[in-house]
């Protein structure tokens, strides 16, 4: 399998489509079923004591995935989330970025299943695993 949308098609979908996100995340590199995203830590992602926040990470986990699924798909705006399991494995660094390595588990013509492990930049050990699943909109 090969991709269909590479890094600047997928930043110029996120900034048409979901400009309130803009700046939230960088692309850093997409394969074949893989993923690689970082969220820019700004104030708004902390939680009290200067660590990134659960939804922060949710979030990362969740447009992991779908920036996944588009790149193997194309541009498919109504793709949506139907299901999220996320485990929070340790507190992450503070006032630091976090990086999301996804990868697509399954791709079929109505749902994709994948699984993103997020850490802290420059750490080895995993602060949160997620396991997501998405329904991908019938095509025409």
């Amino acid at each position: 399998m090969k991709t269909v949308m590479d890094i600047a098609a997928l930043e110029a979908f996120l900034a048409a489509e979901f400009p309130q996100v803009g700046g939230d995340f960088t692309i850093e590199d997409v394969g074949p079923m893989t993923m690689r995203v970082r969220l820019n830590v700004a104030e708004r992602h902390l939680r009290p004591g200067g660590t990134v926040s659960g939804p922060a990470m949710f979030s990362l986990a969740d447009v992991s995935i779908y920036l996944a699924v588009l790149s193997m798909i194309g541009p498919q705006a109504l793709a949506v989330t139907t299901n999220c399991s996320i485990d929070f494995m340790r507190k992450p660094a503070a006032n630091t970025d976090l990086i999301a390595e996804a990868r697509l588990l399954k791709l079929g013509r109505v749902l994709a299943v994948g699984d993103v492990l997020i850490r802290s930049d420059g750490q080895a050990l995993p602060v949160a695993r997620a396991g997501l699943t998405y329904s991908i909109p019938p095509k025409g």
